[in-house]
């Protein structure tokens, strides 16, 4: 039976990017809209956090390099220490459009970064999908997109997962390994119909799909086809990632946002904007790839 337990009351703005470090053993995730960056201790109990000059969407962790890659307001950027953030920007896919920011994303197993950019207005389909390589070049790889999200891969590589949650629709893509394309691009699941979006995103060992069902308080496993599996209820209405990590990645971790809040709800939610973790779900993720530059 799934447990919930809140570990760090970090009211969050808009929790997103939750990543776990498997050599740290430590959590990563950010706060969009505070522009920081924080790291929980899940063996000690200690909650950090890093002030970033600009918006992060999400972050990776580099293969070869210390440090971090980070998706941010001006695009594709190198941190090489977060106590003493320097910034290194690497590249900015969309520097003439100024409503835009780079929103959800994580590495591929060949070690390429992709991110979805967002409108920060979440109404105008201005925003567009990204590969950024390990030799540094960017790709633009799709269109035509609202509010890039769920970002995810099959355990066996051949499909990739991606939400664009102001359309309303997951959507699922062929997906080649070796050349980082995707193709056929087809909707797996309508939530027009629906009391939540589909937020940020991880997959299990045996291909499951974990999504924050953000507006409608819980977690969502979903099967490749599109089927709602199972839900998990939590004690906010606004989850916006999860995550497997833990000794043997066994534990979903969750973010939340205080954001969407109504007036006077927060008296109801007074673990808006936190970090979870749920166990006994019976399932264990895969740990995130590298940044391969």
């Amino acid at each position: 039976m799934a447990e919930v337990e809140c570990l760090v009351e970090a009211q969050d703005i808009l929790g997103e990017g939750v990543i776990w470090h498997p050599e740290e053993q430590k959590l990563y995730w950010c706060d969009n809209l505070k522009s920081n960056i924080q790291t929980y201790d899940p063996m000690t109990g200690a909650h950090e956090v890093f002030p970033m000059p600009e918006e992060v969407g999400c972050i990776v962790f580099r293969e070869h390099h210390p440090g971090i890659c980070a998706a941010m307001k001006s695009g594709f950027a190198f941190i090489h220490d977060l106590a003493k953030p320097e910034i290194e920007y690497i590249i900015d896919p969309e520097p003439e459009l100024d409503a835009n920011r780079m929103n959800d994303g994580k590495c591929d197993r060949r070690g390429r970064f992709w991110c979805g950019s967002m409108d920060a207005g979440l109404t105008e389909a201005t925003a567009s999908l990204y590969r950024f390589d390990p030799d540094l070049s960017c790709y633009k790889m799709d269109t035509d997109i609202i509010c890039s999200n769920g970002i995810a891969w099959s355990p066996d590589n051949s499909v990739m997962y991606f939400s664009d949650t102001r359309k309303e629709f997951l959507y699922a893509y062929d997906y080649d390994i070796e050349t980082g394309s995707i193709a056929n691009r087809r909707a797996i699941v309508d939530t027009s119909d629906k009391p939540f979006r589909i937020d940020g995103a991880t997959v299990d060992s045996d291909g499951s799909y974990w999504c924050a069902m953000v507006h409608d308080w819980a977690i969502g496993k979903y099967d490749p086809s599109g089927k709602l599996l199972d839900r998990v209820e939590l004690p906010v209405r606004q989850p916006t990632m999860c995550t497997f990590g833990g000794v043997n990645l066994d534990v979903l971790y969750v973010v939340s946002a205080t954001r969407f809040l109504e007036p006077g709800e927060g008296e109801k939610q007074p673990l808006a904007g936190a970090l979870f973790a749920i166990t006994g779900i019976g399932a264990t993720g895969i740990v995130e790839p590298y940044f391969g530059g």
